[in-house]
């Protein structure tokens, strides 16, 4: 269900548990800003999802909110988690679903990496 980006930071999602290591991941990365990991439900055949590792529900908050060395610390590493996986060169996609009509489902910032295969058009016509 589709979430609200203003609301407070809820401790219990999915991704916090990650962070904390009460669920198992598939890391393919991780520094002091960053945690990435392939998503247990692929959208394509490279899909990987790219969290901060401080406490902000969407991009809104994390912009906001965020200083100066986790938003870079954070840009860098999406940036450092695709060349790793060799995808510069065929190209990627990244996606920030932020609040209720993007369908943002976790509230904990999230990028997507998505790669692998032609993606199509960036949104479905309708």
């Amino acid at each position: 269900m589709p979430i609200d980006a203003t609301q407070p930071y809820d401790d219990a999602n999915i991704f916090a548990r990650i962070l904390r290591g009460e669920i198992p991941a598939r890391t393919v990365y991780e520094d002091a800003h960053a945690l990435a990991f392939h998503d247990i439900n692929p959208q394509a055949p490279h899909h990987v999802l790219v969290i901060p590792k401080g406490r902000y529900v969407s991009w809104d908050d994390f912009s906001s909110r965020a200083n100066d060395a986790e938003i870079a610390g954070f840009v860098r590493a999406v940036g450092a988690v695709a060349r790793a996986a060799g995808l510069v060169e065929s190209g990627y996609r990244l996606l920030a679903n932020t609040g209720r009509d993007a369908h943002q489902e976790v509230p904990h910032l999230h990028v997507h990496i998505f790669a692998g295969r032609p993606l199509g058009p960036m949104l479905a016509a309708g």
